[in-house]
């Protein structure tokens, strides 16, 4: 974690050293984690005797290359192989815990949430980036959501996202096909609120907020109105994610045999983005340690 007394924003990264960045439960468990001391303190920090007031979260990666690479494909692999329903169900409820939670802006606190993807953003990572207001990308970024490819969808609110986000054109075109986006078009199909030349991300969040600072009441008030009109509740997440779970336990061995490939694939993309000389490219078959400034 950051905070940046300057624009009263909070910086929140993902920081998977060592490990595929994906949603495995220690992320998850530390997201949630945090995400309740938010909603505890209405968005208020306190130290050393000073208050605090946080207007601005901000949910970034410091794994080169890679916001998010999704779920924890072996896992998930492993208890749809053994019908392990209940231990499915656990796992995919802490995921939309976790998108809910940043959707609702903390349990109501006064929050505008932003997403700054620089990299790979790919199925449950492209849902945990889709639950904030805004999302900044990078133009080496990639997403998608290549769950169909072995036979699934996104269940932890891909659907509800994308389609109040962009519509469920956009919404069954990004979901049914399988395929990957480029930043340029996911800006085009209105994914992306914010597209930026490559190592200007950090830079651009400030200057959104910068523009829009005087306008921070009204474009509060303006969000929580347009989630009033479409909103997505947590029964509805819940009751897609059930669906998620039913699914993934009608998967067969062709499946399995499909997923093994996307469980390697996610090894590859993860060390290829380590590489300086390799930009994020996603691939075709496939498709927070604490710290304060």
């Amino acid at each position: 974690l950051k905070y940046d007394e300057s624009h009263e924003v909070l910086w929140t990264y993902f920081n998977q050293k060592n490990i595929i960045p994906c949603a495995n439960h220690e992320i998850v468990h530390e997201l949630l984690q945090h995400q309740q001391e938010v909603e505890k303190s209405a968005g208020v920090l306190y130290s050393n005797d000073r208050i605090y007031q946080v207007r601005y979260s901000v949910a970034a990666s410091l794994t080169p290359n890679v916001f998010n690479l999704g779920g924890q494909l072996a896992l998930i692999r492993e208890l749809a192989l053994n019908r392990n329903k209940e231990a499915l169900l656990y796992y995919a409820i802490k995921g939309i815990d976790a998108v809910y939670s940043r959707l609702s802006r903390f349990n109501g606190a006064p929050i505008v949430n932003i997403t700054l993807v620089q990299g790979l953003a790919l199925g449950g990572g492209l849902e945990g980036a889709l639950a904030s207001d805004v999302i900044i990308a990078e133009r080496k970024s990639y997403f998608g959501f290549p769950e169909i490819l072995f036979n699934m969808f996104p269940g932890m609110g891909g659907y509800s996202l994308v389609a109040r986000k962009a519509g469920m054109k956009v919404a069954d075109e990004m979901i049914l096909k399988g395929k990957q986006y480029t930043a340029e078009q996911a800006f085009d199909l209105g994914i992306v609120d914010v597209l930026v030349e490559d190592g200007q991300g950090e830079k651009a969040v400030y200057e959104w907020i910068e523009k829009n600072k005087r306008y921070y009441n009204g474009y509060l008030a303006a969000q929580r109105a347009k989630n009033r009109v479409n909103p997505i509740t947590y029964d509805e997440l819940l009751d897609i994610t059930k669906i998620w779970v039913d699914a993934a336990l009608k998967l067969g061995e062709r499946e399995f045999s499909i997923m093994d490939r996307f469980i390697y694939s996610q090894e590859k993309q993860y060390l290829n983005a380590l590489s300086p000389q390799t930009p994020a490219v996603a691939d075709n078959v496939v498709s927070f340690k604490r710290t304060a400034t």
